[in-house]
Order: C-alpha cells, then sequence, then structure tokens
C-alpha cells in the first residue's frame, strides 16, 4: 500500500525505510545508516531557506516531512525531528557565525544534531528545575550537569542543545555543545523498548569549556516560547504520520464482515485530516507564542488519536495481528504508539500545564 507523500518522500527511501523498520525498532545496529539515508534525500534541508542551503518553505513543511517518513518507521521519524528541531534552533537563534559553521554538515548529515530542550521545555512551564549550571571564566564558560535522555547522539559526531543555568543569579541560556568537546560524555545506548535504532543516550556534562560563539540564544525564558511552536509542531509530525498509517492499514482490512469499522475509520481520517491543517497553518505566526495552550490541546489529540488509530487498525486485522509473520507491522506500531503519550512534553506534563491555565483564569474571573 502506498503511504507516503511523493512530493515529500522519494519513493527509495519509503522502500527503505519500509524495508528496514522492523529492525530500526528493535536493534541498534541500522542507526548508523538513518541518518544519511534521510540526509540523501534532501529531508533536512525541507523548511530551511534556500539562502542557508535548504530548500525553501517554512517550518510546517518540515512537520510534514517528518510525518512522511514517521508513517514508515517511528524511529525514523524520532531521528528526523531531534535533528530538525535542532537545525530550527540554529535558525531561530542571533548567533549567525555559529549557523554558519554548523548547519552545512547538519543538512548533509555528516554530524546529527540532537535537541537536549526536554528539561528547557519543562523549566518553561515550572515542572523541574535545569539540570545544567554554568561557571563564568574570563575567556570561557564552564558546563557541567546531565541530560538524562537525549536522541540522535551519534557516537562520532554530535552537537547537541542545552539549556544552561546562568551563573550568579543571570539569566538562563541555551548553549551547542559537541562531541568533540573535552568533559561531554555520552552514555551507551539507552536500553528502549522500542526504536532502538536512534542513538538515544544520556550526556553527563563534567567541568566542559566553552566560548561565547557557542551560544545559541543569552535568554532562555526569552527565546524557548518563540521556538517552543516549531519544537512541539515537528514532534506531532510523529503522531499524524503514525496515525496515518495505521488507519490506511485498518481501511486496506476491511471486508464484508468488519464493514462496521468503516464510519470510524472515515470519522477518525478525516479529524486528523483537520487537524493536522490546523496545526500547520499557524505553526509560523503569533497564535501558538502567544496562546501555546491551544498548541497543547492539539498535542494531546493527535496522541488520542494515535491511540484509537492503532485499535482500529488491530480491530480491522483480528487475529492475525498477533502472529508474528503477518502481525509484525501491527505489532511494531503499537510499540511505537506507547512512545506518543511520554515523549516531552508528556500528556501528564500538557495537561498539568492546561489545569493549571484554567486555575488561573477562573481565580481572575472570581477576583
Amino acid at each position: 500500500m502506498s503511504i507516503a507523500n511523493t512530493t515529500i518522500l522519494p519513493a527509495d527511501l519509503g522502500r527503505w525505510l519500509d524495508d528496514n523498520a522492523q529492525n530500526l525498532d528493535i536493534a541498534s545496529g541500522g542507526a548508523s545508516a538513518l541518518l544519511p539515508k534521510i540526509a540523501e534525500a534532501g529531508l533536512f534541508g525541507t523548511g530551511v531557506p534556500a539562502r542557508f542551503g535548504g530548500r525553501g518553505a517554512d517550518v510546517s513543511e518540515a512537520a510534514r516531512a517528518i510525518a512522511a517518513v514517521s508513517a514508515h518507521s517511528l524511529a525514523a521519524g524520532f531521528v528526523f525531528w531531534g535533528h530538525r528541531s535542532f537545525i530550527e534552533y540554529l535558525l531561530q537563534s542571533p548567533n549567525d557565525a555559529l549557523r554558519e559553521r554548523l548547519l552545512p554538515d547538519l543538512l548533509a548529515g555528516r554530524r546529527a544534531g540532537a535537541t537536549g530542550l526536554s528539561n528547557a521545555m519543562k523549566f518553561l512551564n515550572g515542572f523541574e528545575e535545569l539540570q545544567i549550571k554554568a561557571t563564568r571564566h574570563d575567556r570561557s564558560i564552564q558546563i557541567d550537569g546531565k541530560l538524562p535522555w537525549v536522541t540522535n547522539l551519534r557516537p562520532d559526531a554530535f552537537d547537541v542543545a542545552a539549556a544552561v543555568q546562568g551563573h550568579d543569579h543571570r539569566p538562563a541560556f541555551i548553549v551547542s555543545l559537541s562531541s568533540d568537546d573535552d568533559g561531554v560524555k555520552r552514555s551507551d545506548d539507552l536500553d528502549l523498548m522500542a526504536m532502538r535504532a536512534t542513538n538515544t543516550a544520556a550526556i553527563k556534562i563534567e567541568h566542559a569549556r566553552i566560548g561565547e560563539d557557542r551560544i545559541i540564544h543569552p535568554n532562555a525564558s526569552e527565546w524557548l516560547p518563540r521556538v517552543r511552536p516549531a519544537f512541539l509542531g515537528l514532534q506531532c509530525g510523529m503522531s499524524i504520520g503514525l496515525a496515518r498509517r495505521s488507519l490506511l492499514e485498518a481501511k486496506g482490512q476491511l471486508g464484508n464482515s468488519r464493514g462496521v469499522l468503516t464510519g470510524p475509520i472515515k470519522d477518525l481520517t478525516t479529524e486528523l485530516a483537520d487537524i493536522e491543517t490546523r496545526l500547520l497553518s499557524h505553526l509560523v505566526g503569533p497564535l501558538y507564542v502567544e496562546q501555546p495552550i491551544l498548541l497543547f490541546r492539539l498535542r494531546i489529540r493527535l496522541a488520542e488519536i494515535v491511540n484509537q488509530s492503532v485499535q482500529l487498525e488491530l480491530s480491522a486485522a483480528g487475529g492475525k495481528a498477533y502472529l508474528s509473520g503477518p502481525g509484525e507491522g501491527y505489532q511494531r506500531r503499537l510499540r511505537e504508539s506507547a512512545f506518543i503519550p511520554v515523549i516531552t512534553p508528556s500528556l501528564v506534563q500538557l495537561k498539568t500545564a492546561i489545569d493549571a491555565h484554567e486555575q488561573r483564569l477562573t481565580t481572575r474571573e472570581i477576583a
């Protein structure tokens, strides 16, 4: 069944992802091939202005590309999201020199870009303190701390964004750390339930020294709300792609005895398309910067749609979904779907933020 938007995803990449999706999910051995494969298709340049070596358009087109890849393999979509998010940080950085230095290798897939800002997004919403601290020296900044869960950390060459608590009560700021930095140590790959070929690991930072030239933005509290729509919007592409694939697989399984599922599959497919349109039409602009709760609600609903889509695929396939051969694709998507609620910001964190927002509105109305 053809499921990719060919204007975004080349057919040969789609076939490669389908052929390798199972291995990318259950084994780490395919990780080294994944980033170059996506780069060969030119997808990392999607939504990157042509003046920076990209293919033009904006970040909404990159979210569509992540959805197209995720429909074949969520492991591939997860790597794509992490890499493209780091690229977006550079695009939204005032540090022109850093962008010019790093972007060519990132677009070509020669180095991996990683979004180490999960802790920062939790910090922004008041869920936890920053886990990395800075100490200022005359000509450098000393960085100490940890990042417990980061994806796309290719052992040979990676750059990772991190939020750092400022020294002496100065504002938190965003830096780019490198696998080449002394004091930046990557753990072995984490023992994940699925999506093993994603180079997901922890980072320990001990007395790493960097210069001012490695600062992505000097004020995290000002910058993070502006970049959060892209961070979450690109992430939502993973849910869109996975749900779309399950719904198409469910539709393809329908027969005379399962016609009762036709209506639910059609309704959910229509809702998914509507949410995708609403999401992507506002990724560029002030709406989600000024009203992030709207974006949080879409992220939550997309996670619910993923779960409902996988259940519809199971109902359409019946018992053969439990057979190792015929059910291999479904079983992988079931494992993939379990990750959607916990990726930062998790559904619990988003719902907590929404509850706090509604309580503040209630308090204002009472006052």
